[in-house]
């Protein structure tokens, strides 16, 4: 590798680094409740590392230690994982058309590694322009690189730390998203979206929408911007 291909390697890798940055903080937290959690169901720690590595989906995660614990079936579990993935569509239809260009094992490893978390940091970046392939897949291998570490310490931990509230890991997840939504919210139509999205989210989990509410708060959400702004914006003379 000559110098300045050393240079223009160094130098994605150390944007990915600075753009995943607040991610990684709350990744290693989560994911070390997570290996606890997962360790007190049971599970050994080579299961926790391999769901982690070959999964890699938080709050899935949690959820199927939570049903393995509780003795549910494999299909159950795995029909669950799929309902609570689904906003992920809404993901790929979000970032697709900025990724024609792209191979297909590109795109394969993009979206394995696609989180809410990287996923808003990519529409943040689309607004500089087209993603950088090489710095998107970055940014997503680093990521799941803590999540992994997270998930190590806590499985190691194991019993020894038992709840995870008391030193309040289990904040660590909303508070990153909350992170992440400030650094987007930067117009009154993005503050309104938010908060909307958020609120109606909570009332649809207090009615027992626990599944379903997260995607129809986000589709309404979404909808609400596009009306609002189809509203605001001037027309053309």
């Amino acid at each position: 590798m000559s110098p300045g291909q050393a240079a223009q390697a160094g130098g994605f890798l150390w944007r990915a680094a600075c753009r995943v940055a607040p991610v990684v903080l709350g990744y290693v937290p989560v994911g070390f409740a997570y290996g606890v959690l997962a360790k007190n169901a049971g599970l050994s720690t080579q299961n926790i590392l391999s769901m982690s590595v070959l999964v890699f989906a938080g709050s899935a995660q949690f959820i199927a230690v939570g049903l393995l614990a509780a003795g549910a079936s494999m299909a159950g579990i795995v029909l669950t994982a799929f309902v609570v993935n689904l906003r992920h569509l809404l993901f790929s239809a979000a970032l697709s058309p900025s990724l024609g260009g792209w191979r297909r094992r590109d795109l394969s490893l993009l979206a394995f590694e696609l989180t809410d978390e990287t996923f808003a940091l990519h529409a943040c970046a689309l607004r500089d322009g087209p993603l950088s392939r090489a710095e998107t897949l970055a940014v997503g291998v680093m990521a799941q690189a803590a999540w992994v570490l997270g998930s190590l310490l806590g499985a190691v931990a194991g019993s020894a730390v038992g709840d995870v509230r008391p030193i309040a890991l289990d904040f660590a997840l909303p508070a990153m998203f909350i992170a992440l939504l400030a650094g987007q919210a930067k117009t009154r139509t993005h503050l309104a979206v938010a908060l909307f999205s958020g609120i109606l989210s909570t009332v649809l989990a207090l009615s027992g929408a626990d599944r379903f509410g997260v995607l129809a708060a986000t589709l309404a959400g979404a909808a609400l911007g596009t009306l609002w702004q189809s509203w605001i914006r001037p027309t053309s003379s």
